[in-house]
């Protein structure tokens, strides 16, 4: 029996058995959405947690599509193979997956803030099918603001790179809009929805003169961090991100959860939906350690003297 004849007779019946408990069932099939080039990390979770490519679970990846529209598009094909749960990546994957279906399992990951994004009702009842570990993004945008301020004790303009299409990035913009007023900055928004957006805006960026730059987490931006650290060293502009990645690639400074360990995270949460958990019934996990990365290679080429007290709270002294 074919799948798609198998999942049409048991129809209704189906929904409310444990996934596991099919008799008999095909091996499980796994949508995955959102351009990382760590999904690796996923299918090495889920090897570990007893899943084996081709005989117990099989993968369908859509990790090239980047604007809204495409990742809507891959998440009702994958909605409509049907998968037996999606594990999407980043804010804008995870709308996309939610909006393609409401009953289909969906694990989110990479998001700051999954209950300001719309995506759960709240983080420990997250009601409907979505449910995930959280990044903590926005909340952690202030902070990253005031470690380039220590770095740079003259800093008064800092430019804040982020794609308005993303529901997370918008609401990292309102924190650290919050935070350099406070501060006393001045805050010049660099919107990228599109790789086209990035290259016109970083260009027209120079003439205002930023004294550093913190970026977001969006999936547009991670797909052309290279171009985007090309940048800043051509012009001698600091900058802070949110992972170790970033950092190992030439950026200044990191500040945030380990990215690698919420693939491997979210492959749990994608395992216990498949024994047959509810996803309404699995809380959203929060970080709970958050990792400093300072590059000390580049704070050198910048001509930048990193505080003794700050190297001593770094996690990590790259050289």
């Amino acid at each position: 029996m074919r799948r798609r004849d198998f999942i049409t007779l048991v129809g209704v019946t189906a929904a409310g058995w444990p996934l596991a408990a099919r008799a008999d069932r095909p091996p499980f099939l796994v949508g995955m959405i959102g351009n990382s080039a760590d999904w690796h990390l996923f299918r090495e979770a889920m090897r570990d947690l007893g899943y084996s490519e081709g005989k117990n679970v099989k993968y369908e990846l859509r990790t090239d599509e980047t604007e809204p529209a495409r990742l809507a598009e891959a998440a009702k094909e994958l909605a409509s193979i049907p998968v037996d749960v999606i594990a999407a990546f980043g804010s804008p994957a995870s709308k996309g997956a939610q909006a393609a279906t409401q009953t289909i399992p969906i694990v989110m990951f990479g998001v700051g803030d999954p209950v300001r994004a719309g995506l759960v009702a709240s983080l420990a009842h997250p009601g409907g099918n979505v449910t995930g570990p959280s990044f903590l993004g926005p909340d952690l945008g202030p902070k990253r603001l005031q470690l380039l301020k220590q770095v740079i004790p003259s800093l008064v303009r800092v430019a804040l790179l982020f794609n308005p299409n993303n529901a997370t990035n918008l609401i990292t913009r309102d924190e650290i809009e919050t935070a350099t007023r406070d501060l006393g900055i001045s805050l010049v928004q660099v919107e990228a929805s599109t790789i086209a957006d990035l290259d016109t805006n970083l260009s027209g960026l120079l003439s205002q003169r930023p004294d550093a730059l913190i970026m977001t987490v969006d999936a547009i931006l991670n797909s052309q961090i290279s171009k985007i650290i090309d940048f800043l060293e051509s012009n001698r502009i600091p900058g802070i991100f949110a992972a170790r990645e970033y950092v190992l690639a030439g950026g200044l400074m990191s500040y945030g959860p380990n990215l690698p360990n919420l693939f491997r995270l979210s492959a749990t949460y994608v395992h216990k939906i498949l024994q047959g958990t509810k996803p309404s019934d699995l809380p959203v996990e929060q970080p709970t350690k958050f990792e400093f990365i300072i590059n000390l290679t580049t704070a050198k080429a910048l001509g930048l003297t990193i505080p003794a007290s700050l190297m001593s709270l770094a996690d990590e002294l790259i050289e």
